[in-house]
């Protein structure tokens, strides 16, 4: 890259006086110019806003961004183009099981033109190939509905990734807001903090203890130091600390930093080559079913060989007819095996399930998740905000003289501070409160905003943190403070558990203070010395043990602790304060790398008692998940006693039950660790790195595990768990990126919502196969039962020779394009059973369709065979059951009548296989109409089969004949016998049950 400095004169331009057009052509260059042939690490700062003509202490105005929004286009990279609609279609027809049935349409058009070439002079025959034909528009129709079905899909999951888009913090007209990535503009000031993704490329203009991990980028696998000075050579990416990268993560500090480039014009996106242009891999559950497909494609082909040779070897092939009718046997049997449209009804089901997760909070990145979800046996949640409604609020401040709590409660700085028996809060102690809330809101990266409407109030940042800030206020504790302004910064870690920041007093000649607020526990290890009345004493071990005991007893009453300290340090120079390391010229290199100088010699001051009660919905998801087999563990960074309080209140462990700390367990060994996390339900005092210990030893014992996480060092474990979970709210975008899962509203109770969610998707997939695979076996076993036994049932013809089939290839396709598609479809928003929480989790081993699944699935085709082939029977001269009405009638005749019936009996066996397909032990006629889709369904194919059997072209196309009212009673009563024999087999299995 050229090492060329910016010339601000030819970047900068005057508004006021150049054309509009002018204007864009300028800024249009002058990011060409930070691009392409300078480099802005060699450019001051300064220069860079000034070329980019925006001001870094307001950021752009919310007018101008939206026109170098359309200027410079949305901060994203090049994805792949969107595959056409017209080859989306094709995509249909991409199937083994498509491709069987095209086979099956050769052969039928071949048997056609065979017949054809040899039929007699005169001799009447079909004009055109019907079943080559309908079979053939069939396929089309299919595939039109598949189309649409992946359409719906495909619609369902752009908007569930629009609802999970990264959003990032930027200053605009002055203030700070939250806006999605992909708005973004050269010029922007992006506001950073731990945990976020860098969104575009910058020049940092500002940086406290910024580290940002650059591995994506880099390579470099430590998370690098980043400060705003001006480099003064050129260096390599890893190397320009000064700059930000876009899709990098901030690990620790905060910055603010000025976009310079966009989407396809940062470093990664120079690299990108088409990096959206990703694969979609099969589901666990895509697999198995076309694993399913191609078995019971096989499956028909071996029956239809061993069929033909049978036939060959017994009867032989005495006629080109015989030929012809051993191949529509195959063309049959082909046709009846083939669960058209189960790929598309299976995603449709599927994206219907998350969308109705979504609408309740839980926004699943991907739909195969929905498979995990349901097999969850443990839950892994943090506290605060999850189990709590998140509604920090200050209650207790204990200082050395007295405790006073603090009236009001939410995020409204409106309330008093009293005493706690109702006394007049001595000045003294008054004093001592004042100092330790001041000390809490400058180190403090909480903001407290008004709402647009009035007597509302919005937070940004940390709700801990935030609950100072309102706390201040209402004792006006931060007018007192107000002349202390920041001058640097050593920021919490989930490791350090406190912050520090350092402040210039501007009544006091410029003389630097720290104040410091953190664990009580660990904050007070830093502490020699205490403030009581007005003045700095030696801290003693009975000072010490005293403010233990305090901590321990607002524990015990559910208050999270926060100690605040402070530090006068007498000099108003950084490289002046005692313990300070300096390069040669001087210079602090980087003060968070010094805290041991910083923060030793603290002078406590008090601490402070905040509430964050639990959410009342929480206690009866909790009893519901354990209902279901699911245990529920909370995981916090709080003190044990609050920990155990906060659970055995939510029902989470007994009353006496007892918190492991993370120091507790880093002290076992692996044996030790999967013992203690099988039997232990609280952990506190944690680190992000026990969660990740905690997940691990829970997997190992063949848990399905699901973790939340807000932090950015929360991710790891997120993305190790089965099913990782990020806050919607507090999130950050590290940890949202790696989970499979978004609560937008941060909400416990959502888990537990999703997982039922998740088990009543997984019950109504389970359905729609149970219904689509028994009705496709029925038809198998109705063809090759009816060739088998063909003789027997008056099928065929005692004066002819070759195969008859029982029921045409055009029949049967048409009976699963009606079966399949909608009652299928309409299974899968099946409302759920009430029994769908009282389970145990199913394992992720356990086979979509299990053993008991395939014994529904041969007894209901073998009961669906047999009353299609009894009913056939019926009008056919020679049979078991022969209606002796039929005597009159020829062969041909009664054939196409029996085909007829046969035909419709098969379509409403499978419509009343539906009903009973709901369930594998519940009878059907429990909650008979409460799925209004899968009556609709039915009664749309029961239209629909009434035209095929009436209307007189279609009686051509799939060879069939109107029916009189009797046949109707026939059709309908041996159709019903399917539910009958269902509901018979279900009782029996409740029996069993219950035995």
């Amino acid at each position: 890259m050229d090492d060329r400095i910016i010339d601000p004169s030819a970047l900068s331009r005057e508004p006021h006086v150049e054309p509009e057009d002018a204007k864009e052509t300028q800024e249009v260059k002058a990011q060409q110019a930070l691009l392409n042939d300078v480099d802005p690490s060699l450019t001051d700062a300064d220069q860079v806003a000034q070329a980019l003509n925006v001001d870094p202490r307001t950021g752009l105005s919310s007018d101008e961004a939206t026109r170098r929004l359309d200027k410079f286009g949305p901060n994203e990279l090049a994805s792949a183009p969107p595959v056409p609609k017209w080859k989306k279609f094709l995509q249909q027809f991409q199937d083994p099981l498509v491709y069987l049935l095209l086979a099956a349409t050769a052969i039928s058009l071949v048997a056609w033109i065979i017949e054809k070439v040899n039929a007699a002079p005169g001799a009447e025959g079909e004009a055109l190939p019907f079943d080559s034909i309908v079979i053939v528009l069939i396929l089309i129709v299919n595939a039109i509905l598949g189309y649409m079905q992946e359409a719906k899909a495909e619609e369902a999951v752009n908007a569930l990734s629009e609802m999970t888009a990264p959003t990032s913090n930027v200053l605009r007209n002055g203030r700070v807001e939250r806006i999605n990535t992909t708005d973004i503009v050269p010029g922007d000031i992006l506001v950073l903090g731990e945990g976020d993704t860098v969104p575009a490329d910058g020049r940092l203009l500002a940086a406290a203890s910024l580290r940002i991990a650059e591995a994506s980028l880099t390579g470099e696998s430590v998370p690098v130091s980043k400060k705003p000075a001006t480099l003064d050579s050129a260096k390599a990416l890893g190397d320009r600390a000064n700059m930000v990268f876009n899709g990098t993560s901030v690990t620790q500090g905060t910055g603010r930093a000025i976009v310079t480039g966009t989407g396809m014009n940062t470093q990664v996106g120079k690299i990108a080559d088409l990096l959206q242009s990703t694969e979609d891999e099969a589901t666990p559950l895509q697999k198995e079913m076309n694993h399913v497909s191609k078995i019971l494609g096989i499956a028909v082909c071996i029956i239809a060989v061993v069929v033909l040779l049978a036939l060959a070897v017994l009867e032989g092939f005495h006629s080109v007819h015989d030929v012809i009718d051993s191949l529509l046997l195959a063309v049959s049997l082909a046709v009846a095996a083939v669960p058209e449209g189960l790929a598309a009804i299976l995603t449709v089901v599927l994206a219907l399930g998350v969308q109705r997760m979504a609408a309740h909070h839980a926004i699943v990145k991907k739909l195969h998740s929905v498979e995990t979800l349901g097999s969850a046996s443990v839950i892994c949640s943090d506290k605060t905000g999850t189990l709590t409604r998140n509604e920090m609020t200050v209650e207790r401040v204990v200082v050395p003289s007295g405790e006073v709590e603090l009236t009001g409660t939410g995020y409204a700085p409106e309330g008093d501070m009293v005493s706690i028996d109702g006394s007049a809060v001595p000045e003294n102690v008054a004093n001592e409160v004042l100092a330790t809330l001041g000390a809490g809101t400058l180190a403090n990266d909480g903001e407290l905003r008004e709402g647009e409407k009035p007597g509302t109030w919005e937070i940004v940042g940390d709700p801990t943190e935030v609950s100072l800030v309102v706390a201040a206020r209402k004792t006006h504790a931060d007018k007192k403070f107000a002349h202390f302004d920041r001058v640097a910064e050593i920021p919490f870690t989930s490791e350090r558990k406190r912050m520090s920041v350092i402040t210039r007093n501007a009544t006091d000649a410029g003389k630097l203070t720290v104040f410091a607020k953190g664990a009580p526990d660990v904050l007070l290890s830093y502490c020699d010395r205490i403030y009581v009345n007005g003045a700095i004493r030696k801290l003693t071990e009975g000072d010490r043990q005293d403010i233990l005991d305090t901590v321990e007893r607002l524990s015990r009453e559910a208050y999270r602790t926060l100690g605040e300290a402070f530090r006068p340090l007498e000099t108003d120079s950084l490289a002046q304060i005692p313990g300070i390391r300096t390069n040669s010229a001087g210079e602090i290199s980087d003060i968070s790398e010094q805290a041991e100088a910083i923060e030793a010699h603290l002078v406590w001051c008090g601490m402070v008692g905040i509430i964050d009660p639990p959410r009342t919905e929480v206690r009866d998801a909790v009893a519901e998940a354990h209902r279901a087999g699911i245990r529920t563990v909370m995981i916090t960074g709080d003190h044990p006693l609050t920990a155990a309080r906060i659970a055995s209140d939510l029902g989470i462990i007994a009353k006496d039950g007892k918190a492991l700390t993370g120091d507790e367990l880093d002290a076992m060994d692996e044996a030790q660790l999967d013992k203690a996390t099988s039997e232990v339900s609280v952990y506190a005092r944690v680190a992000p790195e026990h969660k990740l210990k905690i997940v691990e030893s829970l997997q190992r014992q063949g848990n399905i595990a699901a973790m939340t996480g807000d932090g950015v060092n929360d991710a790891p474990a997120v993305k190790s768990a089965d099913i990782g979970v990020a806050m919607g709210i507090t999130g950050t975008e590290v940890t949202k990126q790696s989970a499979k899962m978004i609560l937008a509203d941060d909400n416990f109770s959502t888990i537990v919502a999703a997982v039922r969610e998740g088990r009543g998707i997984f019950d109504n997939i389970r359905k729609f196969l149970r219904y689509l695979l028994s009705s496709n076996v029925g038809e198998v076993f109705t063809v090759f039962f009816g060739v088998v036994f063909a003789g027997w049932l008056g099928i065929k013809n005692p004066e002819s020779v070759g195969v008859t089939v029982p029921l045409l290839a055009t029949q049967l396709l048409w009976i699963n394009l009606l079966t399949d598609a909608a009652p299928a479809l309409a299974m899968g928003v099946d409302p759920m059973t009430e029994d769908v929480m009282n389970r145990k989790p199913r394992k992720l081993t356990d086979r979509v369709i299990d053993g008991a699944m395939w014994g529904d699935i041969v007894y209901i085709g073998i009961i669906m065979a047999a009353v299609t082939l009894i009913g056939m029977d019926m009008h056919l001269t020679g049979g078991l059951f022969t209606d002796r009405s039929v005597d009159a009638m020829g062969h041909d005749a009664q054939m196409v009548e029996a085909r007829t019936m046969g035909f419709t009996i098969l379509v409403f066996a499978q419509l009343f296989n539906a009903i009973a397909s709901r369930s594998h032990l519940q009878s059907a006629f429990v909650g008979l109409f409460s799925n209004k889709w899968l009556w609709g369904a039915i009664g749309l194919s029961i239209v629909l089969q009434l035209l095929v059997i009436y209307v007189p072209f279609l009686n051509t196309a799939f060879g069939t004949t109107p029916l009189p009212p009797m046949a109707w009673l026939e059709c309908i009563g041996l159709a019903f016998f399917v539910l009958v024999a269902s509901e018979i087999r279900k009782i029996f299995l409740r029996m069993r049950a219950k035995k």
